[in-house]
């Protein structure tokens, strides 16, 4: 099985972590970039530990560029899901497990926030542990359940989506709030209005809310 790293930040306060964020990047990015989200959010977790695990493929023909599960361009975008995700999952499960016997954390203290390819592996995953994670963020992402979907104790979930995104639709980031609310979740759900595939000031500040609120009823 593949082993992740990537870039990572120590606590804002110096301190032993109390906390753990794993950032997950998009499709062809990689940990460098999406751990550049983490001085947002240290002020409001100064304990943290911040995670960017690089996925655990590179994208053919783009060495530099990283992947959670290959695309198939002979294939629609849900048959991509349904097949890449579970297999990506145990290496995602791996690595956390890691993170969790290094630190003494668990899954109750770790929030997992995701991008686009990132966000999907963040709710796939993120809602499959036997222990429910502090709170799961997904930025223009979509889901698709695990095979032991309602099994398991529910954490709490964050879906930001940009409307004019082209590239995962913003109906995804609906669907996946409106099942989920339905599975029993509580879901906050933001809609960035005028923006792409992307994660806009409004949408990091909704979802800077819900980090701030599900860190303070710990």
């Amino acid at each position: 099985m593949s082993t992740l790293s990537g870039p990572m930040l120590a606590p804002l306060s110096g301190a032993e972590p109390k906390h753990l964020v794993v950032l997950l990047h998009g499709f062809g990015s990689d940990g460098a970039d999406l751990i550049g989200l983490a001085p947002h959010f240290q002020p409001l977790l100064p304990d943290a530990l911040f995670v960017a695990p690089d996925a655990p493929q590179t994208v053919p023909g783009y060495p530099s560029g990283f992947q959670w599960f290959a695309l198939n361009y002979d294939s629609d975008r849900v048959a991509n899901r349904q097949h890449g995700l579970p297999v990506a999952r145990p290496v995602l499960v791996g690595f956390l497990n890691q993170l969790w016997e290094q630190t003494g954390l668990s899954a109750k203290d770790t929030v997992l926030i995701g991008f686009s390819q990132g966000a999907m592996m963040a709710l796939h995953v993120g809602l499959s542990l036997p222990e429910a994670l502090l709170g799961v963020v997904a930025f223009s992402g979509a889901f698709e359940p695990s095979a032991n979907f309602g099994d398991v104790p529910k954490a709490p979930v964050c879906i930001v989506h940009g409307d004019q995104d082209q590239v995962v639709p913003a109906y995804l980031g609906d669907a996946a709030a409106a099942g989920l609310r339905a599975a029993g979740y509580d879901v906050r759900h933001y809609v960035a209005r005028g923006v792409g595939h992307g994660i806009s000031p409004d949408g990091l500040a909704f979802a800077s809310d819900f980090v701030r609120d599900v860190a303070s009823i710990a």
